[in-house]
């Protein structure tokens, strides 16, 4: 396989990195004083702020806040490939990744005229800020035996039920939600694809705590909530194919390898900076064995890499990766547990501690929070076991258990 640019996309990295260099605030690159997984100096929150809206204005301006969106809804129109380098480049950069939530490309897909100028041109201009509300107490992995209900009443659906593990809900002030609408249908049938507005009554948002102390997660509870029939998306009853359709945005997960790159030259940086005070040798001077392993770790990185082109390679020639996309996301999640496992290794005993104000906390404790938070990698988004029954069953043409 070559990996080298075409003449084409040769002079589109040219344009993004012209783009960036002419348009990217200086305020955006923090410091390792405040985030050990980025490089320059540290700045205020207020420095930051406005560094962010003048971000995002000039991406809106260059159609890169959607880039796969049509020029007419605010996007660049750009190829699987060009949106792979773009990413590419954020990535590199450390760049905040500013763009449209997924719901936005089932509207663009399934959505009336109506539903496209109402929820589209606020997501980009950082309007409206979404969550998700799919998993339910018993319904996680199997997601189509979800049981909040719908009921029509007029022009109206009548929901009641419970969400969980809904990301950000309690920052947002829009949901996109499946609800069963006839519960006497197939269990993937009678479920229908729902929009709504996050402040209407009957709606509670619960936080939930992680172990690492992250607050990202809720529980949302619905309530005779109504909501308006004119807000389903596709085909009352059909939503289970309408919340599984995503325009062909670029998948390929080239952030992620590409960050996962960087956290190890950043680790790498600072353990060869420490040096054991009686010895003089660096932290990856001192062992053998976790030295090696982090050798591993910057292979993986590579492999990691290498499936994310492999997926873009399939997109570019206008094929729809599968089992491939699973491979990418089973190697990624537990590549960054096995990240945050070599990293505690390398710091010894004081790499365990997560106070941030210590002075005995390596990087300000952030690698052992990485520790705790990455245990969910592998379940969010698809645990990994239904991933591998994905590329047993398409992948290798082995018989469903």
């Amino acid at each position: 396989m070559d990996f080298a640019d075409s003449p084409e996309q040769a002079v589109f990295r040219k344009e993004v990195e012209s783009f960036f260099a002419k348009n990217f605030p200086d305020a955006l690159t923090v410091g390792d004083s405040d985030d050990p997984f980025s490089e320059g100096g540290p700045v205020a929150p207020g420095a930051r702020a406005d560094a962010m809206k003048q971000w995002r204005a000039a991406l809106v301006e260059k159609g890169w806040i959607a880039p796969a969106w049509p020029k007419e809804y605010g996007g660049a129109n750009l190829s699987p490939m060009e949106q792979f380098i773009l990413n590419e480049t954020i990535a590199e950069r450390s760049a905040p990744r500013v763009g449209v939530p997924d719901v936005g490309s089932t509207i663009m897909v399934h959505g009336t005229p109506e539903q496209k100028a109402e929820f589209l041109p606020p997501m980009v201009r950082g309007e409206t800020r979404w969550c998700q509300g799919y998993s339910e107490p018993g319904s996680g992995s199997d997601l189509a035996s979800l049981q909040t209900r719908a009921i029509r009443d007029g022009d109206d659906f009548v929901v009641n039920g419970q969400k969980i593990w809904t990301s950000g809900a309690h920052l947002a002030n829009m949901i996109f939600m499946l609800v069963r609408t006839d519960p006497e249908a197939p269990k993937h049938r009678g479920i229908t694809y729902l929009l709504s507005p996050m402040n209407v009554p009957g709606i509670e948002v619960r936080p939930l705590v992680q172990m690492s102390d992250a607050r990202g997660f809720n529980e949302t509870f619905f309530e005779d909530v109504r909501i308006p029939v004119k807000n389903a998306v596709g085909e009352i009853n059909r939503g289970w194919y309408v919340g599984a359709t995503h325009l062909d945005f670029e998948r390929s997960s080239i952030g992620s390898a590409v960050g996962q790159r960087k956290m190890l030259d950043t680790l790498r940086n600072y353990l060869l900076k420490e040096r054991d005070a009686k010895s003089g040798k660096t932290r990856l001077g001192q062992v053998d064995a976790p030295r090696l392993e982090f050798a591993d770790r910057y292979i993986e990185a590579t492999v990691a890499k290498t499936l994310s082109q492999r997926v873009i390679s399939m997109q570019s020639r206008g094929l729809i990766p599968n089992y491939e996309a699973s491979m990418t996301k089973v190697f990624a999640t537990e590549f960054s547990q096995r990240i945050a496992r070599t990293s505690t290794k390398l710091l010894g005993l004081y790499g365990g501690l997560r106070d941030r104000n210590s002075e005995y906390s390596p990087m300000k404790g952030r690698w052992a929070t990485m520790y705790l938070s990455t245990v969910s990698s592998t379940i969010a988004g698809g645990t990994s076991e239904i991933q591998r029954n994905v590329i047993a069953t398409r992948g290798l043409g082995l018989p469903r258990g």
